[in-house]
This record gives structure tokens, sequence and C-alpha cells, in this order.
């Protein structure tokens, strides 16, 4: 078994090592069409042969397109013996794809045959076919679009005969002209044309797919001459002829030297070197003359000029454009108002020095160049040529004159001449000023300077603007003249930067004479004080410290200052503030604890910032032996006068006493309010006392009570009697006031309560109520003595014939009745809790 495993070993790698040469000669691939149009169906068969026997007799044949497998529609046998597996792609949308028939071989794809399917369109049709004559080259160049992409290789063919009619007929056959690949033109030689002939000319396209042709094209060959572009040139000076005038250019041109025999007109257009300007085109331009003058352009300007040419009264192309010429356009005097201002000072009593100063505006857009002013002056007795006193190309002059001269003139000059004089008369103050000055800073580059207009109106104004003190007096000024005298004000923003001092003046002008300069100083933004004032401690206390400071003087260029602000910190570093105005010098920081050390420090702030000044460190005096001994004897007393205060309040506390039961007081109790649980058995059936005609009853209740015997003078009938039931703890007595009642002594230590009244009452009887008093050794109100016998207590009840009799006293009990109204515990007494019991 062993020695057969090793032969099916070797044999397996034999045939893996043959198989793969062997499948080469197996599969073919047929297809229905090698190109077909791009997405149209195509079919491909694969055919193993009788040969590949030894690949066994279960073949399953597997397509793959690219990369992606295909399931094949039917695989069968033939009658020759071959296996034949066949696919139909229903849509090739693929220009170029490869097509492999495989074959399943152990645990991969073996292939026996591919095969390269193409697809695309048909050649389009290709249009504008055009064709121009070269005599550069003598040859007659075509070019066409060829339309849009095939995807397949195409062959495009130029095609021409010669003919002597409209092309309807051929008469002598031109050899074809195949372009380069990739390339839409191709040129015929001139040895192939007759230049005055009609030539027809077409262009074939063919690919796989098909063939298309453009339509024919009939043409002279001269006909559609192109020729070379001129060449220009700058026309010099020359005696004989005079300069250009100021925005005229002249130049020349030569033509293409094979083309001199033709009649040809030229176009010229030209550009300004600089900005984005278009191109400007001049109508048609004779070749004969071979010259022009062109004008109308900037002065002082370079321009670009372009020429080409075409034959003249003839079909033809234009030629392309000629190479560029620069030329600039010849200069212009100038055409600027001056507008000017001045300074003078008094040298002596015959001379002036005099500071003169122009701005140049341009009155048209053309206005020239300036290359320098000239500032002349002209004596009243002297003729001809005026003295010149400057000649600068600065905006500013500055010369002597005598006292008596009132006038000077300047021009502006470039090589074309000068501009208008402009006189510069040096006028006298003698109108009137302007109202209030003032100006606001609308941004750290701009200022706003604005005043009340005088009366007459002037014709404008001047106004100068330059760094204020402390620069120097002689540092530049800027200056602008305002030709509306109805304005109020005006915006400065030349040379404004913040955080500087600017001084503004202000001029008005009249007709013949000004007003007086006014200024005034403004900052565009002003920067914060540079350091606050230093802060200084001038007196202390223990609760108390009193600061001071010096205010720093103004700085020009720094924000005045609108307040001040205190800090200080003790050592738990508990922060106050407090805010001053700008006025305060000093300040006194009260509240302040004894022997503490505080941090104190000062802020000055303006509308642009704030800054602190130095900060001080202090410490508050500690307080006297003298004034710390005054306040430990003031804490004694308090302590002493709490420790009494609370000494009384216990004393006067109200105890129990150990020597006899306390007795609750009636008037201050709450037992009013209490109303016992009364039981089924035991319940009182009490009349209504909501009529007015019945006496009032009395509730006594019993906080309480120990289970007693009934006396000898209880009686089951309750009209009469005055015991106590042992179930009940609210009860009303009713009966004749007359019948006596007992009360059993209560036992020493049983109870610290004990009855001391009880009250009577008969609801129906005509006369009040009765209260019968008890003998009790309990005190009546924490006394000391016992309560009085029933003897002792002369009070008396009114009998029903009206007299007042006395009661007896009854020796075998100790309770007598007396009034109820008249006993004075019970007068402040609220019985209640019962419903229908009324109060006293």
């Amino acid at each position: 078994m062993a020695g057969l495993g090793a032969w099916n070993l070797a044999g397996a790698a034999l045939i893996i090592l043959l198989f793969p040469r062997s499948l080469e000669q197996c599969g073919h691939i047929s297809l229905s069409a090698p190109i077909v149009r791009l997405g149209d169906p195509i079919t491909a068969s694969c055919i193993i042969s009788q040969n590949c026997s030894h690949l066994g007799s279960e073949l399953h044949i597997v397509w793959k397109l690219e990369a992606e497998l295909q399931p094949g529609e039917r695989q069968q046998y033939l009658p020759n013996g071959t296996l034949q597996s066949t696919i139909t792609l229903p849509h090739l949308n693929r220009s170029r794809a490869l097509l492999s028939c495989c074959l399943h071989w152990g645990n991969s794809l073996q292939i026996l045959d591919q095969a390269e399917l193409q697809a695309g369109y048909p050649p389009a049709t290709p249009h504008n076919l055009s064709c121009l004559m070269n005599l550069t080259t003598n040859s007659l160049t075509c070019q066409w679009e060829p339309g849009p992409n095939t995807h397949l290789s195409t062959n495009f063919t130029l095609k021409s005969f010669k003919s002597r009619g409209n092309c309807q007929s051929q008469e002598d056959p031109i050899p074809d002209c195949v372009p380069e690949d990739g390339q839409s033109h191709c040129s015929i030689p001139r040895k192939h044309l007759q230049l005055y002939q009609n030539t027809g000319i077409w262009v074939q396209a063919k690919n796989a797919l098909g063939t298309s042709v453009s339509p024919k094209l009939c043409l002279v060959p001269m006909d559609v001459v192109k020729l070379e572009p001129p060449t220009l040139w700058a026309l010099g000076p020359s005696p004989e002829v005079a300069p250009p005038q100021p925005g005229c250019l002249r130049l020349r041109w030569e033509t293409w030297k094979p083309s001199l025999h033709i009649d040809q007109k030229c176009e010229l257009r030209h550009q300004p070197r600089l900005g984005e300007a278009s191109w400007d085109l001049v109508g048609a331009l004779p070749s004969r003359t071979l010259q022009y003058e062109l004008c109308g352009l900037l002065p002082s300007t370079a321009y670009a000029l372009q020429m080409r040419c075409t034959r003249w009264r003839l079909p033809g192309h234009w030629s392309n454009w000629s190479p560029s010429l620069e030329l600039t356009t010849t200069q212009r005097a100038p055409i600027v108002r001056l507008d000017t201002w001045w300074r003078q000072r008094q040298l002596d009593p015959r001379t002036v020095d005099v500071q003169l100063f122009w701005q140049p505006v341009p009155l048209e857009e053309d206005s020239g160049q300036i290359q320098g002013y000239l500032v002349s002056w002209r004596p009243s007795d002297q003729a001809g040529a005026d003295p010149m006193l400057c000649n600068t190309t600065e905006l500013n002059c500055t010369f002597q004159l005598p006292s008596e001269a009132r006038e000077v003139i300047l021009e502006a000059y470039n090589t074309a001449g000068t501009s208008h004089p402009t006189p510069v008369v040096f006028l006298e103050s003698g109108g009137p000023p302007l109202g209030r000055l003032h100006t606001m800073a609308r941004d750290p580059h701009s200022l706003w300077v604005g005043w009340e207009p005088p009366s007459p109106q002037p014709r404008g104004y001047v106004i100068e603007w330059g760094l204020g003190p402390p620069s120097p007096s002689g540092s530049p000024k800027t200056w602008r003249m305002e030709h509306n005298g109805s304005i109020a004000g005006t915006l400065l923003q030349e040379n404004i930067s913040p955080f500087q001092l600017y001084e503004i003046t202000v001029t008005p002008l009249y007709q013949d004479t000004k007003g007086p300069s006014q200024h005034i100083y403004a900052y565009s933004q002003e920067m914060a004080p540079s350091h606050g004032p230093e802060l200084h401690l001038r007196h202390i206390g223990k609760t108390w410290a009193q600061l001071e400071w010096v205010p720093e003087a103004p700085e020009l260029g720094k924000s005045p200052l609108t307040h001040y602000t205190i800090f200080w910190t003790n050592a738990q570093d508990q922060s106050f503030y407090t805010v001053l105005n700008a006025s305060s010098h000093s300040f006194v920081l009260r509240g302040l604890e004894p022997s503490t050390l505080y941090h104190v420090h000062l802020m000055a702030a303006s509308q642009a910032w704030a800054t602190n000044s130095t900060s001080l460190t202090l410490m508050t005096l500690a307080l006297e032996e003298s004034e710390l001994h005054i306040l430990l004897g003031l804490f004694g007393l308090l302590v002493l006068l709490i420790c009494l205060c609370g000494a009384a309040q216990l004393c006067c506390r109200p105890r129990k006493n150990p020597l006899w039961p306390s007795v609750p007081d009636p008037a201050h109790s709450s037992l009013g309010s209490w109303v016992p649980t009364i039981t089924t058995e035991d319940t009182f059936q009490l009349p209504s006392l909501r009529d007015s005609s019945m006496p009032p009853i009395t509730k006594i209740t019993v906080l309480e009570e120990e289970e007693k015997k009934p006396g000898p003078w209880e009686s089951n009938d309750s009209s009469g009697t005055c015991g106590l039931p042992s179930l009940v703890q609210a009860y009303v007595l009713q009966g004749d006031p007359r019948v006596p009642c007992t009360q059993p002594q209560p036992q020493s230590g049983t109870s610290d309560q004990v009855l001391y009244v009880q009250v009577l009452g008969s609801p129906t009887g005509p006369g009040p109520g009765h209260y019968l008093r008890c003998d009790s050794t309990q005190p009546l109100l924490g006394g000391l003595t016992p309560s009085p016998k029933s003897y002792e207590n002369l009070w008396f009840q009114t009998s029903p014939l009206g007299t007042p009799e006395p009661l007896v006293p009854n020796p075998e009990d100790d309770c007598i009745f007396e009034p109820l109204l008249d006993f004075p515990l019970l007068q402040g007494l609220r019985v209640s809790g019962v419903e229908g019991l009324g109060g006293f």
C-alpha cells in the first residue's frame, strides 16, 4: 500500500507538470463576429477535440469575461465526439474585453483558449471641411472634424479630383492624402493642383463596422489662398515731415515678398500696454501706401500694434496677425488747474520770504504728463521775459520777493509745452473770521473738522493739518483747498495716524481778501496714561487710614483721566474697592481692623485705557492697654449680666412643692377645652340648653380621681345628687341646692390632685346655681395655709323668698353651698366641650 501511494503522488505531480501545455491544444474558441456594435449581443463557442480524452469523461467548461465568471448556455457532445459549450453575451458594453474558455481541474481553473472581443460604433460623417492655399509651403491644406469617438481603429482619407465644371464630373484624379494617426488635417502638394481650376475634395472615414464620407467641397485653390502677415515698422522723424501731433503714432509696413503681385487690403489694431483694455480695430488700409498715421490715442502712452492682410477684391482668407509693434504717443502740454497756497515771513522792511504750495488738478482724462513746474515774477517796471524764481518737480517752492510784490506766475510743463499760466495773488487778511471750529475723530485714520460759515459766504477754504507740538515748527503739513464756500466741514483722511496730536488750521478765502486763520488741536485716537499717580499714606489709625496722591500733569497724546479706583485687601484675601472721580486727590479707608496688614493700590482710568499706580502696604495701629482693659471689663459685665438674667429666670420658674400636691389654676387651665370620653353605659341625657330660659350650667373637669365610695348623703336620684360617678369625667349636677354632698378625704400619697369644689345647680329652678366648697388640705393658690372650714366662709345664699339666709354648717360634712358666680377662682373659667353648654 505504501508503494502504491508513492506511485500515485508521483503520477499526479507528472500530470500537473504536463497538463497545462497539453490543454493548449485541446480547446478552441470561435466567435459569431470579432467586432460588434457597442451594446449588441455576441455569441462564442468553445470546442474540446477528441484528442483530449485523457481529461476524463466528466468535463465542465466555464466561461470568464475578464475576471468575471459567465454562465454557459449549453454544453453538448457533437457526433464527431467533440465537446462544445456555447455562450451568448446579450449586451457587450465594453469596447475591448478578453473572453476565456476554462476547465475545472483540481481546485483551480485551467484556461483552454482566449479570444478578444471588440465593440464600437461605425464612423460618423466628417464635417466642417475647409481648405487653405498656403503660398509659403505651396500646398493646399485641408482640415476637418472627425466626429465622436468610435472606440475602434478608424482610417481617414482626404480624396480629391480635378474638374472643369462645378465638380459634377471627375476629370483627373488626385492621389489620396492620408493623415498621420490622430490628426485631422492633410496637405495636397502644389504639383497635383491647378491653382485656377476647380477641385473636388471630400473626406472618407472607415472602420470595421462601416464607412462614411463628408460632403464634397468644390473650390479653386487660389480662392482660398492665405497670405503671410506683413512686417510693421515705426516711421522715423524726417525733416520734410512735421512731427506727429499729441496722441498720434506714425508707422509703416512691408508685405510678404511672394505676395507682392497680389492686391491686398489690411487691418490694423492697437491696445494700450498698461491696463486690461481690449483691442481697437482700424478699418481697411490700402497696402500700396505702406504707411499710416494713427491718431486719437492717449498722449504719452505705450501701445501695441498688429496688422493682417488678405486679397483685395478677390476671395481669400485673412492672414495671421503680425507680431506686435510697440510705440509711444507724443506728449501734450499739461491741461491742469493749479490750486495754490502760501506762507509769508517778513525778513526785513524790504524783503519777504515766501513759501508757495500747489496741487495739480487734471481738467481732462488725458491731461498730459507733468515733468516740472515753473514759478516766475515780472516786476511792474520791467519788460521782457519774467525772471525765474523756481524750476522744480516738487509741489512747493521757497523764494524771496520785494515787499511790494503781490503776484507770481505758476506753470506746469513737459516736453510738449506748458500749461496755462496760473496767477498767484498774495491776499491780505481782512475778511470776517470763521465761527466755532470743532473736530471729531471718525476712526484712527481720519478726522472730521467742522466750522460755522461766516457771513458773507467765502468762495472757498484752505485746510492745513500736520503734527502739533512738540514736533518741530518746520515739519511738513498737508493742505487742501475746498472751492465750495457753502460747506461747513470736511473729512481729513490723508496722513492721519492714531496717537498723534494734529494741529488743524482753517482759513476762509474771499474774492479779494482772506479771513484770519483759526487753529484747533485734535487726536484721531488717544493713548492711555503712561503711568498712574503715586499713592502715599498721610495718616493712619486703628480702624482708618487716609491716602493721598498727586495727579499727573496732562500729557500730549494721552487721554485725560476720567476716574480713579482704589483697591485694598486684608490678610484674609478679602478685597474691597471704591470708585472716585478724577478730581479726587485723597480718600479715607474706614472700617479697618486694628493691628491688621492691608495691601492698597490705585488705578487711574481714561476713555482709552486704565493704568495701575504703585502699590502701598500699611498696617493699622494696635489697641492701647487701657482700651484693652476697658473692653475686657465691658465684656465681663456683659457676661455677668447674662448670668444674672439666667439665674433670675430659673428662680422665678414655678416648681413642684414636695410637701403637698399642687393645685391647677382654673383660670389658666386647659381642661376647659378637653372633652373626656363617655362610655355608652354611663351617658348622661342632658336637656337642651339652647333655650334662653334655661339657667347656665357649669361643667367641672376632674383631672384625677380616686375610686370612692358613695357618701351617706348621696342618692340615686339624679336631680338631687352631688356625687361624682366613677366613669364620668364631665358631668352636670342638678337638683336641690340644699341637699348635702360628701367628699371623701384623699388618701395620703395616692394623688397630688384633690377635688376642692363641686358646682350644683338646678336647670329648672328659678334660682342661680350653687357651688359646694370642700375641705381640703391642699393649698388653694400655692399658699402655706390650708383651706378654711365651711363655717369659716361667711357666704350667703338667697332664699326663695328673696331674703338672705345663712348656710348652717353641717358637722357631718365639710361642704357648704355658696353662690357660684361669686367664687373668685371661677370667674375667669370658660367651660366648654359638651354640645349645648356655654361658658361663663
